[in-house]
């Protein structure tokens, strides 16, 4: 691969001169501040799982985030994920699809993901599994609760959850590892932190009827400390590595054949 891949103006508008580097000191940063509140709140830093989400970031711009030690990408857009795969059929990188995922599409997905943290109905599980059954393979999955009982987010009902882990083990090829949710948005930290709360008690009580689901997959760029303290152990960060996204990702990645 080139040594530097060729920047356009934009890009370099968005990730300055030398993105490789930014994203190196950033990544540095983020390691950092996981590792502080881990020593806070009495965790080790081992026990949190850092997964970089790259959805908008253009292919080329992620070669120099790869040069720089990323060697595993989070997308929400299927389209998007497998853009991306296809120009890095070259690089060892390991693919997780964290976005809301249509049954339509399940057949794209078990091509590419090492992992997925959107499963969130017995239907998706029956396709996934009679998909990955075709493929020969079996993949990791996070339950996807709606714990911000938004209506604009995805997700099990809290109520929802156990009769949900239930019925996992009638789908051999899924290998249930844990939860996820999206928390609230909101800038008071304790309106946040009931929802990564209310997932780890969730999370306690569906280990009482399958007990692989020992994970968390709580907390963003801006809430991942509060998502710790609460014990997550797998947090979703892209813009405290790769900086703001533009104000539409359908400029990068338009989703006309695929969906949202």
């Amino acid at each position: 691969m080139p040594a530097t891949p060729e920047l356009s103006p934009d890009e370099i508008a968005r990730f300055g001169a030398d993105p490789a580097a930014a994203f190196a000191t950033n990544l540095k940063l983020v390691r950092d501040r996981i590792a502080a509140t881990c020593r806070r709140c009495g965790r080790s830093p081992d026990d949190v799982h850092l997964l970089p989400v790259t959805k908008t970031v253009p292919a080329n711009v992620l070669r120099l985030a790869y040069a720089a030690g990323i060697s595993e990408f989070g997308e929400n857009k299927l389209q998007e994920a497998r853009d991306k795969q296809a120009i890095f059929a070259d690089l060892p990188i390991r693919w997780s699809i964290i976005g809301h995922l249509q049954t339509n599409k399940v057949k794209y997905l078990v091509k590419l993901a090492t992992e997925f943290h959107a499963l969130d109905s017995l239907r998706l599980a029956d396709e996934l599994n009679r998909r990955l059954d075709a493929e020969g393979r079996d993949l990791d999955v996070f339950v996807q609760v709606n714990t911000s009982g938004e209506a604009s987010k995805y997700g099990l009902a809290p109520g929802d959850l156990v009769p949900f882990a239930r019925r996992l083990s009638e789908y051999p090829r899924l290998k249930p590892r844990g939860l996820m949710t999206l928390a609230i948005f909101s800038t008071e930290t304790e309106r946040v932190r009931r929802c990564f709360r209310l997932l780890r008690n969730l999370r306690d009580h569906a280990m009482a009827v399958h007990s692989d689901l020992t994970q968390l997959s709580m907390g963003m760029s801006g809430d991942f400390e509060t998502a710790i303290e609460e014990g997550a152990t797998v947090v979703r960060v892209g813009q405290a590595i790769f900086g703001a996204r533009p104000t539409s990702d359908r400029h990068y990645w338009p989703d006309a054949n695929f969906g949202s």
